[in-house]
């Protein structure tokens, strides 16, 4: 485990990688559905922020491996048995999802971060043995792990009452373990690898997102045999859904990670960041399944409230994409106003009629934007300086 070559050709991930991201579904759909339960129950804010929470451990535990097996996977036993162990307790973790939100009971959920992480330091304490020309920045990462992990169990020790600040400090803790860690030496990621995992739980955000609006709106339209404002509500969602997939891929990541983002202040901000992407898109299956239990409802209560579980998600997802994944590449600030405009008309919507359609709108139109400006070279004609950098030599990669 001496470290993958980070300009290795056609590196792509692994199947185990992809078991992984298969298991870790599980806990996005759990943190989804409980989400929906949330704020079918109008428990819109304190629903909101267990979603936080729930979803930064997810979230968390999926990119902490995925970067460690982009500098270090051999594909041996030893390591696919660790994996293993890692995946087990993904699956203990998703089992506590339900109970963290309900009772803020965290003790399922503290005890398969804890398996999660006890393997992950012993994979760092591994690389550490045998890679010994970055023995700093893996040791420091195996003792942050730990120490962290530490953390967490003594936060189930202390009351109810002072928790949440507790768990606010250690996720301040666990973010800035890369920082610390990688100020000793940069472990030896691969930007094409890299990119395609996010690429891929991209692919899971939205398809959990898709799956659980499209049950909520079929038991919706069993109930009442469909209506006007449920056929929008489907509309809106398939054209959402469709217009969140061609924004994000509008532009490959690779491009920014093998030149320009390899420094950590930009990594960080794209690695970080991408938490918001992930965490909106999946929020926004459970907005619209609790706009279309408010649908079917028929309670005669104000939209507006309801109307923002499906607004307020996307606005997130569509600045944030924006933001760390498309902006880097525009070179003019004036490609700023479509998605600026997008973004608040967006939010607006929750006052209007049928506001998933809307929305769903509003993206489409963002998405015909911009691709009519790649057509006709304004963003897209000549390469940015990071993509043709990369696109002329692989030097920089290195």
């Amino acid at each position: 485990m001496s470290g993958r070559d980070p300009a290795e050709a056609h590196r792509s991930a692994t199947p185990l990688e992809l078991f992984v991201d298969l298991c870790f579904v599980v806990a996005v759909a759990q943190a989804s559905e409980s989400l929906h339960e949330a704020l079918a129950h109008g428990h819109y804010a304190s629903g909101a922020l267990r979603f936080a929470l729930v979803f930064f451990t997810i979230w968390w535990a999926w990119m902490n491996f995925t970067w460690f097996a982009s500098a270090y996977d051999p594909d041996d036993t030893p390591y696919r048995l660790t994996v293993l162990v890692q995946i087990t307790g993904s699956l203990v973790l998703a089992a506590g999802v339900a109970r963290a939100f309900d009772h803020g009971d965290l003790l399922v959920i503290t005890l398969g971060y804890a398996v999660l992480r006890t393997a992950l330091a012993a994979l760092w304490l591994r690389a550490g043995l045998a890679d010994p020309a970055r023995r700093r920045t893996t040791l420091r990462f195996a003792a942050g792990v730990t120490i962290c992990q530490l953390g967490w169990i003594a936060l189930l020790l202390l009351p109810q009452t002072v928790q949440l600040p507790g768990i606010v400090v250690m996720i301040l803790a666990e973010v800035l373990v890369p920082v610390w860690a990688q100020s000793a030496g940069m472990t030896p990621w691969h930007p094409h690898h890299i990119a395609e995992r996010y690429e891929l739980f991209t692919l899971i955000v939205l398809g959990e997102s898709v799956a659980a609006a499209t049950v909520a709106v079929r038991g919706a339209f069993d109930r009442n045999h469909g209506t006007g404002e449920l056929y929008a509500l489907a509309g809106g969602g398939l054209l959402m859904a469709f217009s969140m997939w061609w924004l994000y891929f509008t532009k490959p990541a690779h491009t920014l990670l093998a030149t320009t983002h390899r420094a950590h202040r930009r990594r960080f901000t794209w690695a970080y960041g991408h938490y918001l992407v992930f965490a909106s898109a999946a929020a926004e299956g459970a907005g619209l399944a609790a706009y279309a239990d408010h649908l079917a409802g028929h309670t005669g209560a104000s939209s507006v409230a309801p109307a923002m579980t499906v607004t307020v998600p996307a606005a997130v997802f569509l600045v944030t994409v924006w933001a760390v994944h498309l902006r880097p590449h525009q070179r003019r600030a004036a490609e700023c106003l479509p998605f600026a405009f997008s973004a608040v008309g967006i939010l607006l919507a929750a006052w209007l009629p049928a506001p998933a359609l809307l929305t769903g709108l509003l993206l489409a139109g963002l998405v015909a934007v911009v691709t009519a400006r790649q057509r006709n070279g304004d963003g897209g004609g000549t390469p940015h300086p990071a993509e043709q950098q990369c696109v002329t030599g692989q030097t920089s990669v290195r």
